[in-house]
């Protein structure tokens, strides 16, 4: 089982959660080496170029091992065709990285493109599950963070479109987390009992994986990351992980929990939000009931999922 998304925060390209967790999977294909970067959350050509020039340094590193990148741009004039090219890669590439920008304007776009062009508004969204259901991964950093969980972080501020494309699903994370901060985390779970609402700070993030149980329930894994290895010395105060900063999250009842690097979450959850049960693995191999915060009945994660 391996995460089809990953939701992170970043100052810039830290190399333990790019390269391990983002590269090394689209070079383990043997025959679709490919990264495909969407940068249409930021609103011009000029700054889409930017967007994506601030991955493309890093993206050079490794095409010496065969790795395939390219951007796609929004334009106001795209041809049929265009985005016929569109959807082709974007259900085929190893890897799609959505970037960062204004998270409702990207929103718009990315639902659009299915909608003025086909009369397919839930088209962009099918093939994001589809990716998800063959085992693909698909990333989001900073807007594209926000537009893969169940709800945009600004739910709760009677945004006019606040639902993502739930790849991770009853998930709502806060960006560029700090202490001081911890306000943010506290009012979205206490309005949105049925998610789980992490804080997650510079250069922090969580890998998901979800489906179906036999049983109609839903599961999900959720892999926690912390990295430390940006060590630019004028860019410390933005890398809050290394001042032991780490993912922040609070319960529907306000209770706190800190989740560190190697921790994993496993949740079942009814279709109908009503019931859901959790089991936190320590980085530590302890199993550990999320309701109760004792050890739990569970020894490995194929138990969870066999039992329920």
């Amino acid at each position: 089982m391996e995460p089809t998304a990953l939701i992170y925060s970043s100052h810039d390209r830290c190399e333990y959660l790019h390269r391990q967790w983002i590269i090394e999977r689209a070079l383990r294909s043997w025959d679709n080496k490919t990264i495909m970067h969407l940068p249409m959350s930021q609103q011009n050509r000029g700054s889409q170029e930017w967007d994506y020039g601030n991955f493309r340094w890093y993206y050079d590193r490794f095409a010496q091992w065969g790795l395939k990148y390219f951007p796609f741009y929004w334009d106001d004039h795209l041809r049929r065709e265009d985005v016929d090219l569109f959807f082709k890669m974007l259900w085929s590439s190893e890897v799609v990285v959505l970037g960062g920008g204004n998270t409702a304007l990207g929103l718009a776009r990315y639902k659009g493109l299915g909608n003025w062009y086909y009369g397919d508004p839930g088209l962009f969204r099918r093939i994001l599950h589809e990716r998800q259901d063959r085992g693909l991964l698909t990333v989001g950093f900073s807007a594209g963070a926000d537009q893969l969980t169940e709800y945009v972080c600004e739910v709760m501020n009677g945004v006019r479109d606040p639902y993502g494309f739930g790849l991770a699903h009853n998930v709502v994370t806060t960006l560029h987390f700090e202490h001081g901060r911890e306000g943010e985390i506290q009012h979205l779970a206490g309005n949105l009992p049925h998610c789980m609402i992490f804080g997650l700070p510079n250069d922090s993030g969580i890998a998901v994986h979800q489906g179906y149980l036999n049983s109609g329930n839903i599961f999900q894994v959720i892999w926690f990351i912390t990295d430390k290895s940006w060590d630019v010395p004028h860019h410390q105060f933005h890398i809050k992980t290394r001042m032991g900063v780490k993912i922040q999250h609070v319960y529907n009842d306000q209770r706190h929990w800190s989740f560190n690097g190697g921790d994993v979450m496993v949740r079942i959850m009814s279709q109908d939000n009503l019931w859901q049960d959790v089991t936190i693995i320590t980085n530590q191999g302890q199993f550990i009931d999320y309701w109760t915060q004792w050890p739990s009945e569970y020894s490995s994660i194929e138990e969870i999922l066999w039992k329920n």
